[in-house]
């Protein structure tokens, strides 16, 4: 697909424009995005969660279970300590002994204490979408070829206008 500004560059990045009552949709390069001011480079955000859970994790005394091994994908407390990340969510249950030990001396509890995260109603979800990010996702399941997830989103849409 070309770039709706220059019609030679390959598209990179859809960009909705709000100006006003005025929507619009452009297909642009990463040569036009940039003249846009839009930054396409994508940057990974440091993985500090996992660097601070290896670094305790390894100051942690080698436990006895360090061979323990999880049974769905066969990665070891051993592997935990040494990359910072399991392998699987069946590792949350394989190695919660350590894991509970890692929580307590992270966080000085292994239990969570404090408000808990409630998710939106769906009504409330469905109220904050708005015809613009509607109209998107109708694009991308036409695209895609997902005609009766199209058929719902443009039902929605008429709904909302």
């Amino acid at each position: 697909m070309l770039c709706d500004m220059c019609k030679e560059g390959v598209v990179v990045i859809d960009l909705t424009k709000v100006e006003g009552a005025e929507v619009r949709h452009l297909r642009l390069c990463e040569k036009c995005a940039a003249e846009q001011g839009v930054e396409t480079s994508l940057v990974v955000p440091k993985e500090q969660v996992t660097e601070l859970l290896q670094s305790v994790h390894q100051h942690m005394p080698a436990a006895s279970d360090d061979a323990a091994r999880c049974t769905f994908c066969s990665s070891t407390l051993r592997d935990f300590r040494s990359t910072g990340r399991l392998g699987c969510p069946h590792c949350y249950g394989a190695f919660e002994k350590s894991l509970r030990e890692l929580l307590r001396r992270v966080h000085g509890n292994s239990r969570h204490v404090g408000h808990r995260y409630s998710p939106p109603s769906e009504g409330e979800v469905e109220r904050s979408v708005t015809a613009g990010e509607l109209r998107e996702r109708l694009q991308r399941a036409i695209e895609s070829e997902q005609f009766e997830m199209a058929a719902d989103i443009r039902d929605k849409l008429r709904g909302l206008e």
